[in-house]
């Protein structure tokens, strides 16, 4: 099939999630003809019907603005991979309960959708992708007879921020062709004109360090936070004399619950590419896991939880997100199980029927931890008589258990 011959331009494999629904809208406003498979017939349904099933700032407009121009259709069938000359993966290399990679759902995958791969597609891999994956992928379909471009262009959004974002940073492309370096840039500078290229390992490795770089900076600010709290030392004045009108460090990061789909795994990752040689990302795992673990404690040397009924304030793993996925509420939650003599939980983004409302919560809780920092938990006022717990120091009394 000639590339002018294709009805659609853009295929995004996994297209309505996090990482794949932005980015067929914005392909779709940038006049491309996009095709979003997706096995989930719920996420489609909703999405179809003009609806983003996630919080994702700006992009409800111009999903409907995409639909009703035509540039967007949606399917689970997997026939649109043949019709589409470009084709974006958006599957990536999970870790397993032993904290190693996996790449078998992604080669299942590309197995999968070999039989609508020819010679003058475009393949992109777009989820971060443990480091030689890229090179298994042209290894995998050479097997099955196809010798198609194949490019790793990593994603590095803020999830919720993707509109902005897209268009805003540099997009990283790598190729083993200098077809597939031209042809993925074609396609990214139609959301910017900033691209770097790199070679496919360099671009695995850059998406790693990315991520293990900002997850080692949350675990240094934990770990200073637990330091200054076991001194009885509000951390928070300590963070505003480094950081007030000091430039070498203005990007020193708030401690708090350090957590979501990527940064742990991402660190197990590199640490899994480094033979397990990584101290530091293992240390880092364990002090920001182990925050959790450090509020109930200090707690317990305060009180007799087993007589009291804590609440947790946000259940998202990130601010104004409705986001769940690896976050530390959650083992907060586990933990005050065993401990307290009930565990309440609320989250303005979060739809779960057991969760109570704010107000409910605080009323009832006699002890309330702001676990996740939504912005309007800033306009709450907490009794004198309860005891809140805010790391974050989203009310602006201090950080202080």
């Amino acid at each position: 099939m000639a590339v002018n011959d294709y009805k659609y331009d853009v295929c995004v494999v996994g297209g309505c999630g996090h990482v794949g629904l932005p980015l067929a809208i914005m392909f779709a406003n940038r006049d491309k003809k996009v095709s979003i498979y997706d096995i989930n017939e719920n996420n489609i349904a909703t999405v179809k019907s003009g609806v983003v099933p996630f919080h994702e700032e700006g992009a409800q407009p111009l999903l409907k603005n995409a639909l009703a121009s035509g540039n967007l259709q949606l399917s689970s069938d997997a026939s649109v991979l043949g019709e589409s000359e470009i084709i974006i993966v958006i599957i990536g290399t999970p870790v397993d309960e032993h904290l190693n990679p996996r790449v078998d759902i992604l080669k299942k995958t590309l197995k999968s959708i070999s039989q609508y791969m020819t010679d003058d597609k475009l393949l992109i891999l777009r989820s971060t992708v443990y480091p030689g994956v890229t090179k298994r992928t042209k290894d995998w379909l050479e097997e099955d007879g196809h010798h198609c471009d194949i490019a790793f262009c990593p994603e590095r959004i803020l999830e919720g921020k993707a509109v902005e974002e897209l268009t805003s940073l540099p997009q990283i492309v790598s190729s083993f062709t200098e077809s597939g370096v031209n042809r993925a840039s074609a396609l990214f500078k139609l959301l910017t004109d900033d691209i770097v290229v790199v070679e496919p390992i360099e671009a695995e490795l850059t998406k790693l360090c990315t991520n293990v770089w900002r997850y080692i900076k949350f675990a240094v600010s934990n770990q200073f936070y637990t330091i200054a709290n076991d001194y009885d030392v509000d951390f928070y004045k300590i963070h505003n004399a480094m950081t007030y009108n000091y430039p070498r460090c203005k990007d020193f990061p708030r401690p708090g619950f350090a957590a979501g789909p990527c940064l742990f795994k991402d660190t197990m990752q590199l640490g899994a590419f480094s033979d397990n040689d990584f101290n530091l990302g293992h240390t880092a795992m364990l002090i920001n896991e182990g925050l959790p673990n450090y509020v109930c404690k200090t707690l317990r040397k305060q009180y007799d939880l087993s007589k009291l009924t804590v609440g947790i304030l946000g259940m998202a793993f990130k601010a104004e997100s409705d986001d769940i996925r690896e976050s530390l509420s959650y083992k907060l939650k586990k933990i005050f199980d065993f401990e307290a003599k009930e565990v309440l939980c609320s989250d303005p983004y979060v739809k779960d029927d057991r969760f109570v409302s704010e107000e409910e919560l605080i009323t009832r809780s006699d002890i309330i931890i702001i676990a996740t920092p939504h912005k309007l938990y800033k306009e709450l006022t907490i009794p004198s008589d309860k005891k809140a717990v805010d790391i974050w120091n989203i009310l602006g009394n201090g950080g202080k258990i």
